[in-house]
């Protein structure tokens, strides 16, 4: 994408906030597993919207007064000796050319440069992004920041930008659109890997294997951690151990994912070791498959997200009953746990309020039905992408070979 995709987001974001105000957003930094090592740097994602730019300990500063907007960027100052070590950091043309920011300064000036905005111009309100999903994790640099300046400037108003950036980013772009596509294409080629070289007896982790060098041959990474999950196994939702045998005659339920740019595709398929399914298998296997196609049926603008959940909870109370495996519908609950969707995009579990609000246009979610019969250890999800049109909804993932006749064929080959 070029600078002026996040040059668009900048203003949409800006207009949205109140008079006389400040932004700050921050990039984050890697954590450190032990000694001097650190694990992987993955960009704030707001940050990543607002600036392009996915290196660490970035910080974006914006000013609205009078209705005039001010961007500043603050960067890393060169340091030669560390750059020997872990390589050169991001030049101010760099910067300038990926985000479209005109001035570009250094992280260690920030503090001193804020502490003048402030004291000169009297800015009433500080926007930084407060997420916080739980009481027990370690305060977030923003969190941090907010605090500090409640306690410097304690006539000065915290607000928080992510409910607004939130709101922004769950429509999504055509620029994201394509590298969402980019991502699913390179994760359909993992799933034919892993399935044109299924055997039973094989580990877990050796079929995810295959995934993971279809990645790297590709230039890009997981999505997320790689759920590999046979037998029983696949009935613990977010096993991700990929450590025992997928016997003859077990299914094989993987939710995996590639990333490109850092747009993520979210696919689950579930197959049989052997190549063959049983017909309990079968039977079970195109109940979820008839209950996704009704989901995906019902999803256009307008519709409430949380009906989505309700339709197949409905479609499962006819369907296992008629087979037997529930009395009533309080028993669906022994056998699918989860909900049937999530949005999807910069993040796997997108931001955007799941269970509230109507779906529109330009919105990209998940459609993931899933069994769970730990009795039989038989457990099968079907995950597809979905992007909700002006008029309906395209299934992003629709070339994922899906269907027992598709699966047997293509693993017979």
């Amino acid at each position: 994408m070029n600078s002026n995709f996040f040059i668009k987001n900048r203003a949409n974001l800006t207009s949205k906030l109140e008079e006389n105000s400040i932004l700050v957003s921050f990039a984050g930094q890697a954590v450190f597993k032990r000694g001097d090592e650190k694990y992987p740097f993955s960009p704030d994602r707001n940050f990543y919207y607002l600036t392009g730019i996915d290196k660490e300990q970035l910080i974006l500063l914006i000013t609205k007064k009078n209705n005039e907007v001010k961007e500043t960027l603050f960067i890393e100052r060169r340091n030669e000796l560390l750059e020997k070590w872990v390589g050169k950091k991001i030049n101010t043309d760099e910067a300038k050319e990926i985000s479209g920011i005109k001035e570009i300064k250094f992280v260690d000036e920030f503090y001193s440069e804020l502490a003048t905005i402030l004291f000169n111009n009297r800015y009433e309100n500080v926007y930084a992004d407060l997420e916080n999903r739980e009481w027990q994790t370690a305060l977030s640099p923003a969190i941090q920041f907010a605090n500090s300046v409640k306690e410097k400037y304690p006539a000065t108003s915290i607000k928080d930008f992510y409910p607004i950036i939130s709101e922004l980013r769950t429509i999504k772009s055509e620029e994201e659109i394509e590298l969402m596509r980019k991502a699913i294409s390179i994760t359909k080629e993992g799933v034919e890997a892993i399935l044109k070289n299924t055997k039973p007896d094989m580990m877990e982790y050796e079929l995810e294997a295959y995934f993971d060098y279809t990645l790297k041959k590709n230039g890009t990474e997981r999505a997320f951690e790689t759920i590999a999950a046979s037998g029983e196994n696949a009935t613990t939702l977010h096993y991700v151990d990929n450590n025992n045998q997928a016997k003859d005659g077990d299914l094989i339920l993987f939710d995996l994912g590639a990333e490109w740019k850092h747009y993520k595709a979210d696919i689950s398929r579930t197959f049989p070791a052997n190549g063959k399914f049983t017909e309990r298998q079968k039977l079970i296997y195109n109940i979820v498959l008839e209950g996704q196609l009704e989901v995906i049926k019902n999803i256009k603008p307008n519709v409430p997200f949380k009906s989505l959940n309700e339709t197949l909870k409905k479609f499962y109370e006819k369907k296992l009953m008629e087979i037997g495996l529930i009395k009533s519908a309080d028993e669906i609950s022994n056998y699918y746990y989860h909900g049937v969707s999530h949005y999807l995009g910069a993040e796997t579990h997108d931001v955007g309020r799941h269970n509230e609000g109507d779906l529109q246009a330009g919105m990209v979610l998940t459609v993931e039905p899933g069994l769970y019969i730990a009795e039989e250890k038989i457990g099968i999800r079907i995950e597809d992408d979905v992007l909700v049109t002006e008029n309906g909804c395209e299934v992003l993932s629709k070339d994922i070979i899906k269907t027992v006749s598709e699966i047997e064929d293509f693993m017979r080959g």
